[in-house]
């Protein structure tokens, strides 16, 4: 993996309907849906055009899990980050594991509970799944969490990102720009009280409203938006129809 310690690299769905949400994020967005990876790997993969972005799984069968979103963040050491992870607070869900072909990953949480993966892949080749300008790509990564500051010292220190600028957003609080690598990737917030901290994720589109109607004609739901957020572009807030939350950021056309 020639990724940056740090970067976003892998984005995954788990639902409790692969079939009907591979429909609805290829009507949506316009992602072509791959076929299970086999008998013994039910893995689907969310392509834009000839890359992979993003991934799909089932719900096991009794467990109590909600379909959502996933991110994945590119290490260098996944056992040394795991450690550190623990070390500063947070917690291991997952111990470092190791899938053939693929890569060593641990899930994990922050100090807050905010769930993710680590991950070091096998691949040389570079990850194409977060693009701030790509159609089809991740375009911005999103934080809610129960305190900030804490937040902000916890990534800054364990994956070499930076603060960018600050949003101020009167009684709701800062909305932190987040930098990494030179790039601006995505932003960290004090959430809503009561709220589980927990990563958004948002994907470009090329016409917002478009996107945000096919969301309702294809039995989503649009809690927010379109809202119009800097560089004169617009985002939305959304739930598919199993009930995973996902963002979707693009222009008015």
């Amino acid at each position: 993996m020639s990724n940056p310690h740090g970067s976003f690299i892998w984005y995954e769905l788990t639902t409790t309907d692969t079939a009907a949400a591979g429909r609805f994020y290829a009507d949506v967005i316009g992602w072509r849906v791959g076929e299970p990876m086999g008998p013994d790997l039910d893995y689907q993969i969310f392509s834009a055009g000839e890359e992979g972005v993003a991934g799909m799984m089932a719900i096991a069968a009794g467990t109590a899990k909600r379909p959502g979103w996933v991110g994945y963040i590119g290490v260098d050491d996944v056992d040394a980050v795991a450690a550190g992870i623990t070390a500063a607070g947070g917690a291991v869900h997952m111990p470092a594991t190791d899938l053939a072909g693929v890569g060593r990953m641990a899930m994990v949480a922050d100090p807050q509970g905010a769930v993710f993966y680590v991950m070091r892949g096998v691949s040389d080749e570079s990850s194409p799944s977060f693009s701030p300008t790509a159609v089809g790509h991740c375009a911005w990564n999103e934080l809610a969490t129960s305190d900030l500051a804490a937040a902000i010292a916890f990534y800054t220190a364990g994956f070499g990102w930076t603060k960018g600028d600050v949003m101020r957003m009167g009684e709701m609080g800062d909305y932190q720009f987040i930098n990494h690598g030179g790039q601006m990737i995505g932003a960290m917030m004090k959430g809503p009280a009561g709220a589980p901290p927990a990563w958004s994720f948002y994907v470009r589109v090329d016409d917002i409203d478009a996107a945000a109607k096919r969301i309702t004609d294809g039995g989503g739901n649009v809690g927010q938006g379109p809202m119009q957020i800097p560089g004169d572009e617009y985002a939305v807030v959304a739930t598919d129809p199993q009930g995973a939350t996902f963002g979707l950021v693009g222009k008015r056309i």
